[in-house]
């Protein structure tokens, strides 16, 4: 079974994690024809202090890294959970998934948007923390995970990318998702930390750079 408690302990630390994430924005950004279509975007000025990593898959499953002085929240939704507040009988949030997120961190979860119109509770199925001057990364300790299901609170899918980061792995997601070759090394120079150079994009989506009229051809 994978669950949030793996997740926490495959997570780099927060500095790396966001390296990595900024990482796959632009990686996404380069790739992609469209905007519109990225399904992982980073907001350095999401709100005032707040950075936000955010992945949509368009499909109804997300998540939201939230970068603030206070520390890091990590908030994942899998909308097929059984985890999921739809799938509850009182529509509330999975027992102890968010209930021991610290008081500086928790007031993100209340951001509009991360609620849902009708729905009186943060849309979550899997949450994890880590607070300035703590080292390891959190989750609710007495979560009683549904059986039945090898991914209960959605984790081991939402998070792919972000427990495995080599670039081999991203590389084949971006193949996947983008339906064409997508080159290795352009991929290992973004992850790298290295700036997003116009020979680098040119190889990540060589059509994005052509003439109109030669991109036809």
């Amino acid at each position: 079974m994978s669950t949030v408690r793996e997740t926490a302990a495959l997570l780099p630390d927060p500095a790396r994690l966001r390296t990595h994430l900024r990482a796959l924005a632009a990686l996404d950004g380069a790739i992609g024809d469209d905007p519109q279509f990225c399904q992982y975007t980073f907001h350095a000025d999401w709100s005032p202090g707040v950075e936000a990593a955010l992945m949509d898959n368009g499909s109804g499953d997300d998540f939201a890294v939230l970068f603030t002085p206070a520390g890091v929240l990590i908030r994942g939704f899998d909308h097929e959970s059984q985890m999921s507040p739809y799938a509850t009988d009182d529509e509330q949030v999975w027992p102890g998934v968010i209930d021991e997120v610290p008081t500086a961190l928790r007031p993100l979860l209340d951001e509009p948007a991360f609620h849902d119109e009708g729905l009186d509770a943060p849309r979550v199925t899997a949450c994890l923390w880590q607070a300035n001057g703590d080292t390891a990364w959190r989750t609710g300790s007495v979560i009683a995970f549904p059986t039945g299901s090898e991914d209960p609170d959605g984790s081991g899918f939402l998070f792919h990318l972000l427990t495995d980061r080599s670039p081999e792995t991203v590389q084949a997601w971006f193949e996947d998702y983008y339906e064409r070759p997508v080159p290795l090394d352009a991929v290992r120079h973004v992850l790298a930390g290295h700036p997003l150079t116009p020979a680098v994009a040119k190889a990540l989506n060589p059509a994005a750079h052509l003439p109109d009229s030669a991109a036809a051809q």
